[in-house]
């Protein structure tokens, strides 16, 4: 089974299946795919986590696939500028791109097919075009602007001058030449050939430092995930840099309340704003590049921990989640294949066609994944040469008895811990199937007590919300995508579920 936030990318994954090839072969097809459908949001110019299950093995392997900051960057050179914070898009913003590097670990270790012929499909679409589909082509026209401030970008992205329409066919042959020239040459033809100087040469323009060097040393880690267990079930994240730990830190609180009596009330998702408001003070407290700064990912997920975090919680809305006193644009494609090996993979630009600035002549946007350091010099995610910025996307799998039972991902920044969170309270606390749990009405925590809901939610639910203090803003609409596998422990038996709120599709055989 493969499912993702687009029908040919399903497809694409559903075909190496169909071959022979395993979930990650079956992986790196559809987002590759993605890259070429879905070109706000991911593509060879992001960066990529992943957690893997080799049946075989009995265990899950993390792969962090994030690039770093130029190595000739400076933060008190930034400062000295003006900047009091990161720029959120331009040169500035671009770290190296991990995506590609991390297909390439993928391969080399759990790997079936060539990355030529996963490739395959990718390039086709892009060189002979793809109908562009609904959400898709109104996410395109949001950032018409954004993608106009670079001539390339425009170029490129904007045929005629504007975003294309529902239905409408979009080729792409710069980008299929790149891709092309990656299935001949393989991933050093990116980040060390000819296209990695284009890159260089566009970066530098633009008052970028990152350098051919930043590139050509850049290699993905592989590590453990971290996990927490919530109502008998692992569940697993993948560690910081990502954001999984806020999703870890929110079920911990929550487990000590019972919410499978309360059903979706306002109670219900009053808790899970609190558990989330206190988990994001943490996470944007301490989480950033552990080979810079020490995480305290095991006092952070102790139930110990927990207990003190909720005694926080009462019937008002907290004004702020306050830090725990310690001592001391993306997009998810899940497959499961025939043998049970389990891929849970996401990648990104980070915001909506990432720093807005495209790679002349190779149809590459670049990700602006710095735009999340920081710029206080004490701050454990502060900036820093070669260091892994904050990041926002996370790949999660949950086991019982040690052995997968769901793998799933939700899309949309800031919201994949909210969540990841939402949709194991729905399985586990409220009894809905996985199609239920991810199409039931979210929550989105924005800071202080400001909390979008989406309008589905009962009207009588967002009053008491409100009653209780909660500030109900008018959100962006992004209330993320979700898609998940679940297995049936029993039977063995696939039930996918996709996310109406994306353009995708869950499909197996």
């Amino acid at each position: 089974m493969v499912t993702t936030s687009q029908p040919l990318a399903v497809q694409a994954g559903l075909r190496v299946l169909w071959q022979g090839g395993n979930a990650v072969d079956a992986a790196i097809a559809s987002v590759a795919v993605l890259g070429v459908t879905e070109p706000m949001s991911t593509g060879i110019g992001g960066d990529l986590f992943a957690l893997v299950y080799p049946a075989r093995e009995r265990r899950v392997y993390a792969l962090n696939a994030s690039g770093p900051a130029p190595r000739q960057i400076s933060l008190p050179e930034l400062r000295e500028k003006g900047y009091e914070r990161m720029p959120q898009d331009g040169a500035l913003s671009v770290t190296v791109p991990g995506a590609l590097r991390g297909w390439e670990a993928l391969l080399e270790r759990f790997g079936t097919k060539p990355l030529e012929e996963l490739l395959d499909p990718a390039i086709r679409y892009a060189e002979h075009g793809f109908p562009v589909l609904e959400i898709t082509s109104q996410r395109w026209r949001q950032h018409e602007d954004k993608l106009k401030r670079h001539e390339a970008a425009a170029r490129t992205y904007l045929p005629g001058g504007r975003a294309p329409q529902p239905g409408e066919v979009f080729r792409n042959p710069p980008l299929a030449r790149t891709l092309r020239a990656i299935a001949h040459e393989g991933v050093d033809a990116f980040y060390e050939g000819a296209i990695a100087r284009a890159i260089v040469t566009e970066l530098e323009r633009l008052g970028s430092p990152l350098s051919l060097e930043d590139l050509r040393a850049f290699r993905p880690e592989w590590g453990e995930p971290i996990s927490t267990t919530y109502r008998g079930v692992e569940v697993l994240e993948h560690p910081p840099n990502g954001q999984g730990l806020i999703a870890l830190l929110a079920l911990n609180i929550l487990e000590g309340f019972d919410l499978s009596s309360q059903g979706p009330t306002a109670e219900f998702y009053h808790r899970v704003i609190e558990a989330l408001k206190l988990a994001f003070a943490d996470g944007k407290r301490y989480i950033a590049d552990p080979r810079f700064a020490e995480v305290p990912v095991a006092k952070l997920l102790s139930k110990a921990y927990a207990a003190e975090r909720r005694a926080l919680i009462g019937e008002r809305a907290l004004e702020e989640g306050p830090p725990g006193a310690l001592e001391g644009g993306t997009v998810y494609v899940t497959v499961v294949d025939e043998e049970r090996n389990v891929v849970s993979l996401i990648e990104s630009l980070f915001m909506p066609f990432g720093s807005g600035i495209a790679v002349e002549e190779t149809g590459i946007v670049l990700q602006n994944r710095g735009a999340l350091f920081s710029l206080d010099p004490e701050h454990p995610n502060r900036l820093e040469p070669g260091k892994r910025p904050y990041h926002t996307i996370i790949p999660a799998m949950a086991l019982r008895e040690k052995e997968p039972w769901l793998s799933f991902g939700v899309v949309g920044g800031f919201m994949q811990p909210q969540g990841h969170v939402q949709i194991l309270c729905h399985l586990l606390d409220h009894g809905m199937d996985p199609q239920e749990a991810v199409e039931a009405p979210r929550v989105r925590y924005y800071g202080g007590r400001k909390v979008a809901v989406e309008p589905l939610l009962l009207k009588a639910i967002q009053e008491e919300l409100a009653q209780r203090g909660h500030e109900l803003i008018a959100g962006d609409g992004n209330f993320g995508g979700a898609q998940l596998i679940a297995i049936d422990p029993e039977t063995g038996m696939l039930a996918g579920a996709s996310d109406p709120r994306k353009d995708g599709c869950a499909m197996g055989f």
